[in-house]
């Protein structure tokens, strides 16, 4: 009876193993598949973007100038003669942005500096997260404490200054990229060979001396990379400009005065009673056009600095 049983079995245990066999490779053919799809969620949503943006903003500029819009110093979409110039929402939010470039730039590479030559480790371990814990702030704190604490303070030292300013909101903003620049910056740093540190201290450099001629030329392209990237940062903020800047749209260079910035700007737009398919409407897209071009801009900037400028070690 066994002799006769095993032959079946055998049979059966070789049906189950080709069976199973096909269904993984099935399996394997489908993952691919699958992982495909998965990659171009981000390609699909980004290309579903633009085709909105760009069929709205060609709704708003049929009916007003592309010229205009571009060129006019005046944005008054609720008066009885609308104007749709952007030059005073570019002004804000470039205005803004060289404000918080000026605070985070030299305080963040010289804490880069710090933690990639001179911090112990048990330092670097330490003091690099407490950094990192600012970027995890809401920006809406960060707006609040533009407002009420910042601008306050600004006013003891600048008499004329307005309750909603430029100035608060972009030195609040530059603290608040501080940790993206050091952070970065200090990885571009670290990864610098310590074999190039070494020669430069047999040498007779100092430790100073090797940061700045040898480190910093040596990290120039991640450091770069990691300015453009604040400054794109700089650009997308909402939340702070919005409460600590106003919404008055002003093109001028006083950064004592109320400014709007293009993020603003579209958050007044949807919050507002614009109806859908009017002109303040389109223009929404339109300035949302503007900042997603300013944005990729900056962020194709930082890749191909990235590039150019990258050490190969």
């Amino acid at each position: 009876m066994q002799t006769n049983n095993e032959p079946v079995d055998v049979q059966k245990l070789i049906a189950k193993k080709k069976q199973s066999k096909n269904l993984f490779l099935k399996l394997e053919k489908a993952i691919p598949v699958l992982l495909f799809l998965i990659a171009s969620i981000s390609v699909l949503t980004t290309i579903g973007i633009i085709y909105t943006l760009f069929s709205e903003t060609i709704e708003f500029f049929k009916e007003v100038s592309i010229v205009e819009f571009f060129t006019g110093t005046v944005l008054k979409p609720l008066s009885q003669d609308p104007k749709f110039g952007v030059l005073p929402l570019i002004m804000g939010t470039l205005t803004s942005t060289v404000i918080a470039m000026f605070v985070a730039a030299p305080i963040g590479l010289m804490t880069a500096i710090y933690l990639s030559e001179f911090a112990s480790d048990r330092i670097r371990k330490t003091f690099k997260p407490l950094l990192e814990i600012l970027a995890g702030i809401p920006t809406i704190v960060y707006g609040f404490f533009a407002f009420t604490f910042v601008t306050p303070l600004l006013k003891h030292i600048i008499p004329g200054l307005e309750t909603t300013n430029i100035l608060s909101p972009g030195i609040v903003m530059g603290i608040m990229i501080i940790p993206m620049i050091a952070s970065l910056s200090e990885d571009a740093m670290s990864s610098v060979p310590n074999t190039m540190r070494e020669g430069a201290l047999a040498l007779g450099a100092t430790k100073l001396e090797v940061a700045t001629r040898v480190v910093i030329p040596a990290a120039f392209s991640g450091i770069v990379a990691s300015f453009v990237l604040a400054i794109s940062r700089a650009i997308g903020e909402t939340m702070i400009v919005t409460i600590a800047s106003g919404s008055s749209k002003n093109f001028t260079f006083d950064l004592t005065q109320s400014m709007q910035t293009m993020t603003a700007y579209i958050v007044e737009v949807t919050g507002g009673d614009a109806p859908a398919g009017s002109t303040i409407y389109y223009s929404l897209y339109a300035v949302a056009m503007t900042l997603f071009v300013f944005t990729l801009l900056m962020n194709l900037l930082a890749r191909y600095v990235s590039r150019k400028f990258k050490e190969e070690y």
